[in-house]
């Protein structure tokens, strides 16, 4: 949420030329959507309010004038944060038909649909006619995924369960079941550490 001061945007058809176009690509990219369709100063509609599509907006309004932009009153629907399964949609290419969309995509004749139009506005007419084939064409299925922080990779996943498993040994009070699980632990300090540094070359990349 915030001034992103891109009055040209239309949030009805989801076009615009430059810088508005990047903000649209950034949120097709992210599965994101923009609840907000009032102005918040004079006739436009500077002030964004943005989720992702697993969120929901309840009893947005705009309200009363602070300075020279509305105010944007509304509340947030949110899941339990200890749910661990979530489930989202995304394309299923591997059932996508493509020689229709192909067809789709040649039936347009563009010299007509571009002529006299700038770059930007070809890029708008051929990315539109691009996502109406690909609604078409392209089917969508559900995938689960888990909420775990990017530490919590599949590797240390298994390595806790190791730990786990030696934790349980360890009751026995045997020299071999004890070192096995100080060795253990070590692996999974060293592979956190690993996995937290590689996050963070990655970010600051």
């Amino acid at each position: 949420m915030g001034d992103f001061n891109l009055p040209h945007i239309n949030w009805t058809t989801r076009q615009s030329q430059a810088p508005g176009s990047k903000l649209i690509d950034v949120m097709s990219t992210n599965s994101q959507q923009q609840h907000d369709n009032e102005p918040t100063r004079e006739n436009n509609i500077l002030d964004l309010v943005m989720t992702t599509t697993d969120l929901s907006i309840n009893g947005l309004e705009v309200t009363d004038k602070i300075g020279d932009h509305q105010m944007i009153d509304f509340s947030l629907e949110v899941q339990d944060p200890t749910t661990r399964i979530q489930n989202k949609q995304v394309l299923d290419h591997k059932q996508a038909n493509f020689e229709l969309m192909k067809e789709e995509l040649g039936s347009h004749n563009y010299e007509v649909l571009m002529s006299n139009k700038n770059a930007e506005e070809c890029y708008m007419i051929l990315k539109e006619k691009i996502a109406t084939a690909t609604e078409h064409h392209i089917p969508r299925k559900r995938v689960r995924r888990t909420n775990n922080p990017p530490l919590f990779s599949q590797e240390i996943k298994r390595i806790n369960a190791r730990q786990h498993s030696y934790r349980r040994l360890k009751r026995y009070q045997t020299e071999p079941d004890r070192q096995e699980h100080i060795h253990v632990c070590r692996a999974v300090k060293r592979t956190r550490t690993f996995t937290k540094r590689n996050i963070e070359i990655t970010v600051a990349a």
